[in-house]
């Protein structure tokens, strides 16, 4: 398992870009062991919601009066919530799922392990996920009350400034070897499947024949995961992506076991989705998605003067 150290550095880094579940709405009940101490438009915020924020913030080593950042913070987040699920654009349960999964990997934990660390520092695994997810939606939130992109501008301006011209990506479409390495056994046969899964690769016929492929070989499975564009790429499989020089990926071991994507189609487009997509890579390369963007700043300002806000 990785040292605290690092998980702190990559949870400032990456927390933003990685895991989530979806946004649920506010509940009628609160812990036992929790009490009220604000309502944001009937959404409550209790005491136990920001002693594990606070406790995120130390794993973060943010400096000052940690409950008093925590609770700003839960406010904050329970606005955003609201407006999330007012306009309905909440990242889904399998994107959350999807993206924790992803972090844990990253840092070389299974999600057992990530969570055992989460436990440990007081955040809990519930918590960690509800901010992720807040950070993954809000950005769509914004994006959509401002034209789609964090500058305010339409595609057709976007495309007006670039000379008329739509920017060109690199399509995908992609499906996903997976095999499988059953949790209780992963320390016993782990090295035996990342050599089964590189010595498959040189005889993977196709995406065609991919499922009748895995179904010659013991617990591997495919999932077909479509178009992707370049800029939309999870940040793990990009280098794998970009040093492909057939039809398959290098490994990566994951906690769902070994894995690699093979590429059954890959081209340049300029479609107005290849479009929208570059554009919004770059804006929020600009702002690294995080709450210096002016845009988000606005949003939330407006929020909070027509918000219901009670503290207690």
């Amino acid at each position: 398992m990785m040292g605290r150290q690092s998980l702190v550095r990559s949870m400032m880094m990456g927390v933003a870009l990685a895991a989530a579940v979806t946004i649920a709405a506010p509940v009628g009940t609160v812990q036992a062991a929790s009490s009220v101490v604000a309502v944001v438009n009937n959404m409550p915020v209790t005491s136990g919601e920001v002693e594990r924020r606070a406790a995120f913030l130390r794993l973060q080593r943010a400096k000052g009066n940690l409950r008093a950042m925590a609770r700003e913070q839960m406010i904050e987040d329970a606005l955003k919530r609201t407006e999330i699920l007012r306009v309905r654009n909440s990242v889904s349960s399998s994107d959350v799922e999807a993206a924790y999964a992803r972090f844990a990997s990253s840092n070389k934990m299974t999600t057992k392990q990530l969570g055992e660390v989460l436990d440990r520092a007081g955040v809990g695994v519930e918590h960690f996920k509800q901010y992720i997810a807040v950070q993954m939606s809000w950005p769509r939130v914004v994006n959509a009350r401002y034209s789609g992109t964090a500058t305010g501008k339409t595609l057709v301006e976007r495309m007006q400034a670039n000379g008329g011209k739509k920017p060109v990506t690199t399509e995908y479409f992609l499906k996903q070897v997976i095999f499988v390495v059953p949790e209780k056994r992963r320390n016993a046969i782990l090295g035996k499947r990342k050599a089964e899964a590189e010595a498959s690769r040189s005889k993977f016929p196709g995406c065609d024949q991919a499922k009748v492929f895995a179904a010659t070989m013991r617990d591997v499975s495919i999932r077909d995961l479509g178009r992707v564009l370049a800029p939309e790429m999870p940040e793990d499989w990009k280098p794998l992506i970009e040093k492909a020089d057939g039809q398959t990926t290098g490994t990566r071991v994951t906690e769902r076991g070994v894995e690699y994507l093979a590429i059954c189609m890959k081209r340049e487009v300029n479609d107005d989705v290849a479009a929208e997509m570059v554009f919004r890579a770059e804006d929020l390369a600009k702002s690294n998605g995080n709450e210096n963007d002016e845009n988000s700043k606005k949003y939330l300002a407006e929020l909070r003067k027509k918000a219901t806000i009670t503290e207690r």
